[in-house]
C-alpha cells in the first residue's frame, strides 16, 4: 500500500511536501495542504493517530477529499515534524494548536475530521473553540478509551517524565532501534522511515497516557454541530459498540466500514469512500 502512494493520488507532490507554519506563542508546527476545487471551496481538516502523522494517516484519502473541499492536515505535537513539546503532552494543546491554526490560515469554520488520537482532539477542539468548527467527523475512535481502573497510569508517566531528561540524541536512537525492529521483515519505504523517525518517543509515551486518561462522557452530548461516525467494524483497539456510543451521543449519521484500525491505510478502497460521503454529509449539514 505504501509504495503505491506516487502512483494513486493525484496530489502527490502537494500534499507530501508540506510546510512549516508558525502559531503564535506556541511554536512552528507542519502543515499540508491541498487546494479545492474553487476558491471558495469548504475546508476539512484532518487530525491524525498516535503515532502516526498527517502524512501517513491521510495520504490515500487527500485525493478523493479535495474533489469538493479544501484538505489541510497538520503533525500534532510531538508527532513527526509538529510543535517539539517542552512540557507534557496534553490532549487539550493540541486542539489548541488545531484552533490556532485555522485562525493563521484564516480557513474557519472548517470540518475538524479526526482518526483515533485525533477523535478526542476534534471533540476537544470543538469544546474549547466552537468558533472554528464547522462540524466534526470522528473515525476509528470513541468518547472513552481507557479502563475505569488506572493503576499503570502512573507507571506511564513516569516513563515518560524520564524520557524528557533523556537527551534528545538518544531518545531518537531508541526510537529509531524500536521502528526498525521488524520481525516480520517488511521493508518500508523511505518517505514512510522518515515521517516515523521525526517523533519524539517521550510525546509518544505522553500521548498513549492522555488517550487512556480521556473521557468526554460529562459532555460530549452537548455537542451542537452536524456529526459524522466512520466506525471500523472489525477494529480490535477502538472496540465498535464504543464507537457506536460516541455516534449516538454526537446524534452522528453512520458510515460503516468494514475494516480494522489500519483500514484507512491498508484498505481505502474500503475507508474513503465512507470519509468522503461523511464528510459531504456534515458540510451539507452545516
Amino acid at each position: 500500500m505504501f509504495a503505491a502512494y506516487r502512483a494513486v493520488n493525484q496530489n502527490d507532490d502537494v500534499f507530501h511536501e508540506g510546510r512549516l507554519l508558525d502559531l503564535p506563542k506556541r511554536g512552528k508546527t507542519w502543515v499540508r495542504e491541498v487546494p479545492g476545487p474553487t476558491p471558495d471551496a469548504p475546508v476539512v481538516v484532518l487530525l491524525h493517530g498516535l503515532g502516526a502523522t498527517g502524512l501517513l494517516n491521510w495520504f490515500p484519502s487527500v485525493d478523493a477529499l479535495a474533489r469538493t473541499h479544501r484538505v489541510i492536515a497538520l503533525d500534532h505535537r510531538g508527532h513527526g515534524r509538529g510543535i517539539k513539546p517542552r512540557i507534557c503532552f496534553r490532549l487539550e494543546d493540541c486542539a489548541d494548536d488545531v484552533a490556532s491554526m485555522i485562525h493563521a490560515l484564516g480557513v474557519g469554520p472548517a470540518v475538524v475530521t479526526g482518526y483515533s488520537m485525533g477523535g478526542p482532539i476534534t471533540q476537544l477542539t470543538w469544546k474549547r473553540h466552537p468558533d472554528v468548527v464547522r462540524g466534526i467527523v470522528l473515525c476509528a475512535t470513541s468518547y472513552r478509551f481507557g479502563p475505569q481502573d488506572m493503576r499503570f497510569g502512573p507507571v506511564g508517566d513516569a516513563i515518560g517524565l524520564g524520557m524528557r531528561f533523556t537527551p534528545r540524541l538518544v531518545r531518537q536512537q531508541v526510537l529509531r532501534g524500536a521502528i526498525n525492529f521488524n520481525p516480520q521483515n517488511r521493508p518500508r519505504p523511505d518517505w514512510v522511515m522518515e515521517e516515523l523517525n521525526q517523533h519524539d518517543p517521550a510525546a509518544i509515551v505522553e500521548a498513549t497516557m492522555a488517550i487512556q486518561r480521556f473521557d468526554s462522557s460529562a459532555w460530549i452530548d452537548a455537542i451542537d454541530v452536524p456529526a459524522a461516525s466512520v466506525i471500523t467494524l472489525y477494529d480490535r483497539l477502538v472496540p465498535p459498540r464504543r464507537q457506536v456510543k460516541l455516534a449516538q451521543l454526537t446524534q452522528a449519521e453512520v458510515f460503516e466500514v468494514k475494516g480494522g484500525h489500519d483500514v484507512c491505510v491498508m484498505r481505502p478502497d474500503r475507508f474513503v469512500p465512507a470519509l468522503v460521503a461523511a464528510v459531504k454529509s456534515v458540510t451539507a449539514r452545516s
